[in-house]
């Protein structure tokens, strides 16, 4: 591949068939099984003023989900990093929203056997994209809790970032038609999972719940679970009944696009306490933390 210059691509950059390119050019297959079966595991990382945040975590739970998939790319560890470092120096980033995919690819013609698939790998970086914006994150976002049942993990493995969002997508315009902002989605017990692209918490007589199982373990969710134990805040992780949740004193979500974000309102109803004192001081050590180290992968423009 060739070497390309800070901000050749400014505004984003893309790494398609081994080559760097920009956002305008970055495209797919339309017979890749990433597109027409969802065969594809991805993984989204972030750099803010310039340095990636907990950019090995990221590698390697995307290695992880590929091998649980039967997937693989042409890349060492240190070589994707390089990749994804080009990307965001060639867009001229800062503050960026950096993903990594692999795709089960384009079989031969005619085949249905997943194993005769080339798998492809594709790398963007652009602009850091948040779940809410700043305003509306100020106002306080109205969190709806869906009845519509997670994908069952036994169905799909939750734990590998996958595309098969269907069921968040739709529980998303429930929450459009009542006026809402955004949606969670339960289990067949009706206890709380996730929702489209983050974790939920929830704060109760100073104790923080999260769910256990049948979610994406996010970077996010365990940097706030390691931050709740640094600062010596009581976790509880394990079901989170709907009813639960709907009691709560406070409710955050976390999430790559936006780190820890407070929400105000369930179903319309004003929580407790908004934005509540624990979420506050999560809120407050998650972006401090971004300047230590050991979290830290400087960008070298």
């Amino acid at each position: 591949m060739r070497e390309v210059k800070t901000g050749e691509f400014e505004g984003g950059c893309a790494f398609v068939e081994g080559e760097f390119v920009p956002l305008s050019e970055a495209k797919i297959s339309l017979f890749d099984w990433g597109f027409t079966r969802s065969d594809v595991t991805y993984d989204v990382a972030s750099t803010w003023q310039g340095a990636f945040f907990r950019l090995g975590d990221h590698i390697e739970r995307f290695y992880a989900s590929m091998e649980k998939m039967h997937l693989a790319i042409p890349y060492s560890r240190a070589e994707l990093r390089d990749i994804l470092h080009t990307c965001v120096r060639a867009g001229g980033l800062r503050d960026a929203y950096v993903a990594m995919v692999c795709t089960r690819g384009v079989p031969p013609r005619g085949a249905r056997d997943p194993r005769l698939a080339q798998n492809r790998f594709y790398a963007y970086a652009l602009p850091y994209v948040w779940i809410a914006s700043r305003e509306k994150q100020l106002a306080g976002l109205d969190l709806h809790i869906s009845d519509r049942q997670r994908i069952p993990a036994a169905s799909v493995d939750p734990t590998v970032k996958n595309y098969h969002w269907m069921d968040m997508v739709q529980s998303m315009f429930d929450a459009y038609d009542r006026g809402r902002d955004t949606s969670c989605v339960v289990d067949a017990a009706g206890n709380i999972t996730e929702g489209p692209g983050f974790n939920v918490f929830m704060a109760k007589d100073g104790v923080v719940h999260t769910a256990d199982r049948g979610v994406l373990e996010g970077i996010s969710r365990r940097t706030a679970m390691e931050l709740c134990a640094r600062l010596g805040i009581p976790l509880k992780a394990g079901p989170v009944p709907a009813e639960l949740l709907r009691s709560a004193d406070e409710v955050f979500l976390t999430s790559t696009g936006g780190g820890i974000l407070p929400i105000a309102k369930l179903d319309g109803v004003s929580l407790p306490q908004f934005p509540g004192p624990i979420t506050t001081r999560l809120y407050d050590a998650y972006w401090a933390i971004h300047d230590e180290a050991a979290y830290r992968d400087p960008v070298e423009y």
